[in-house]
């Protein structure tokens, strides 16, 4: 990759952390992992409001591609969390985050996918909206989606409330 392409992303992408700062969204907060790396962003997700997951704060990681906004980034949650579309070690499985183009297995429509318009915000505006409405027919996470299926109120309940609770306790 050249140079030229590198300076682009990282001009975009700190200018996204810039706006992020300047207008604080709902939901979520962002910053840097690390302050020379502006590839490397920590993110912190707000349970969102009327799920189980009210009153979390889950920590995750956004890791970019020198090639953004051409490739999407790579999300994994670092608090634990219990979700369908998230797996045991945290990576974030959905759509907006899949590479563009077709999908090898037909699921998923190309405008699904990740698209280079996609930002920060609506990467994290669509897993807060994932948080509240799972898309259990793909799950990344078989037992959750499994309690989210067969135990809604019980076991799915249970555990992202231990989720939460774990979340609030290391804050």
């Amino acid at each position: 990759m050249d140079t030229s392409t590198r300076s682009t992303s990282s001009i975009m992408l700190a200018k996204q952390l810039a706006d992020l700062k300047k207008q604080p969204m709902t939901g979520f907060s962002a910053g840097l992992i690390d302050d020379d790396d502006i590839y490397k962003w920590t993110v912190m997700v707000i349970g969102p409001p009327e799920t189980f997951y009210e009153g979390g704060y889950f920590k995750a990681h956004l890791i970019f591609p020198k090639d953004y906004p051409n490739k999407p980034p790579k999300m994994k949650f670092v608090s634990e969390i219990w979700h369908p579309n998230i797996d045991k070690e945290g990576d974030v499985c959905i759509s907006i985050l899949h590479e563009p183009g077709e999908d090898k297995w037909g699921y998923e429509r190309p405008s699904e996918r990740w698209l280079p318009i996609h930002t920060v915000e609506t990467i994290l505006i669509s897993v807060i909206s994932m948080l509240a409405d799972p898309n259990d027919e793909s799950p990344a996470n078989v037992d959750a989606a499994k309690d989210w299926r067969e135990d809604y109120q019980g076991a799915f309940r249970k555990r992202v409330k231990k989720c939460v609770r774990k979340s609030q306790d290391t804050l």
